[in-house]
């Protein structure tokens, strides 16, 4: 297993996102990782019941932010090689694809989770002045 060190590109998976980020330090059972672009955006929802909608709060998941630090499970991150994508690409594309799969399927999660969607495309646009 190649061992990771401060500075080192990684793919990292934080709830339901996938990451590629900086590895800024080590804990006993975590990475910090300084986010730089998204690879799968977070799926909707309640994390504990997923794809379901009558199961209290249901909850909006964005991504994390260009240059937010997360705590990642050390399990949970791997060495990443190639080149970085820009960030607002990157959170463009697959909030395109997450969204595109979700208008595919017919069930009541996938018409909660587009709701949610377009609530956070207002705050990306917002935030990242996105055309999405």
């Amino acid at each position: 297993m190649t061992q990771l060190k401060a500075n080192d590109f990684v793919i990292g998976i934080y709830k339901t996102g996938k990451y590629i980020g900086e590895l800024v330090s080590e804990n006993e059972t975590t990475f910090v990782v300084k986010i730089l672009a998204v690879l799968k955006h977070p799926i909707q929802g309640d994390l504990h019941h997923p794809k379901q909608v009558d199961q209290g709060f249901f909850h909006e998941r964005k991504a994390l932010s260009f240059g937010e630090k997360a705590n990642i499970p050390k399990i949970m991150v791997k060495p990443y090689e190639g080149e970085v994508p820009p960030y607002t690409e990157s959170l463009q594309t697959t909030f395109l694809d997450l969204l595109m799969t979700l208008r595919e399927e017919n069930s009541a999660f996938a018409t909660r989770s587009i709701a949610a969607l377009e609530s956070i495309k207002r705050e990306y646009e917002l935030m990242y002045a996105i055309k999405i």
